[in-house]
């Protein structure tokens, strides 16, 4: 669809689309569920959409919800942007929501996916073998999870990082989101 966006596709249980077109037709598929909850994730820079975060797996009686089916742009991974919106979910979960555990599950393969958990604060749980066949592959899901005693101490990391003071004039960190949150 994109020069270079296919490969964010490759974990995903559905895309790359053929063309934009598609790609619209199978976005208003998605409007009309509770349960994945997609949010799209804009850059208030210029208003532009870089990409994609669900609630999902919602398990209300057991305070139990999942962020998923994480789509973003190879423009927004790596970014500020990517970063506050998974901050964003995870307040909602936890804060809003009132839930007692926050999960990410993603491919095995999926190496950045897995940093990725571990740099937002996640905790790796183990693996489930062969949990489900994805494209035609066996998928082996790797899981992590935050739980809502560990949220405030994440939530104040999260902020610390974000804020504007921790980057200098050009951007760049002055200290990881992985060392304030401790690991």
């Amino acid at each position: 669809m994109l020069e270079g966006h296919d490969r964010v596709w490759d974990y995903m249980a559905y895309g790359p689309f053929a063309d934009f077109d598609a790609f619209e037709a199978w976005l208003e598929t998605r409007q009309a569920l509770a349960d994945p909850l997609s949010f799209a994730v804009v850059d208030k820079a210029n208003g532009r959409a870089k990409g994609i975060l669900t609630l999902m797996e919602i398990r209300p009686a057991m305070g139990v919800i999942e962020i998923g089916h994480i789509l973003f742009s190879p423009e927004m991974q790596k970014t500020p942007l990517s970063t506050e919106a998974v901050f964003l979910a995870a307040g909602y979960a936890f804060d809003d929501l009132g839930n007692r555990r926050l999960e990410w599950k993603c491919d095995d393969r999926n190496a950045p996916s897995k940093h990725a958990a571990v740099r937002f604060g996640f905790t790796p749980e183990g693996l489930f073998r062969k949990h489900m066949i994805i494209k035609g592959r066996n998928r082996d899901t790797a899981w992590f999870s935050m739980t809502d005693d560990e949220w405030p101490a994440r939530r104040e990391a999260f902020a610390r990082w974000l804020s504007a003071d921790n980057f200098d004039a050009e951007g760049r960190q002055h200290r990881s989101l992985r060392d304030l949150h401790g690991r």
